[in-house]
């Protein structure tokens, strides 16, 4: 499963390229009032599951001369894994969505226009589904959803001025998340 995810997301890399190489336009970048959204794949960080699928939603809301001319955007981000245990009497499965609302800061970098740095903070709520079956009958396998914190650093790359190759690390629903980010504005 891992190893066909990882194709996937190659195959959607080398796709982007090839098309954004066929582009002209402006000089892409993340500036004030632009808008994204896209798919993202998640691995990492996800207790028995090999992978997560997803996506990301940013608009950029306002400038920040003050802090290194950067530009605050918000993000929504939401995410979907499974897993599921076996063994002689007994099977669990378990279900995640994780749904994340983040401030991120994206750096101003003028000597790489395609290049967007970016440090987020925020808080996300995991809907946990969780089922078992054993000896003794089947019912909620104690999981439960609640609250969780999210900091992470990512980047885009942009291929060209409406697509950016997209990922994050740290704290959240997965530990690495990789996508394709298209712009909306």
């Amino acid at each position: 499963m891992m190893r066909k995810t990882l194709s996937l997301v190659a195959a959607a890399a080398f796709a982007a390229t090839s098309v954004a190489g066929a582009q002209k336009g402006g000089t892409p970048s993340f500036s004030l009032g632009y808008t994204d959204i896209g798919p993202t794949v998640g691995v990492g960080g996800l207790n028995g599951a090999s992978a997560s699928f997803g996506g990301r939603f940013e608009h950029a809301i306002k400038a920040l001369p003050d802090m290194g001319n950067g530009i605050l955007g918000i993000q929504v981000a939401a995410d979907y894994y499974s897993w599921s245990a076996s063994s002689v009497g007994f099977s669990s499965s378990i279900k995640y969505i994780p749904i994340g609302v983040t401030g991120n800061y994206h750096f101003k970098v003028e000597s790489e226009p395609k290049f967007d740095p970016f440090v987020c903070l925020g808080l996300g709520y995991n809907v946990v589904s969780c089922s078992y079956t054993g000896a003794f009958g089947s019912g909620n396998c104690g999981y439960s959803s609640g609250i969780y914190f999210i900091g992470r650093a990512g980047a885009r790359y942009f291929f060209s001025p409406k697509m950016a190759a997209y990922g994050d690390l740290g704290a959240g629903g997965a530990t690495l998340n990789l996508g394709l980010m298209f712009k909306l504005q």
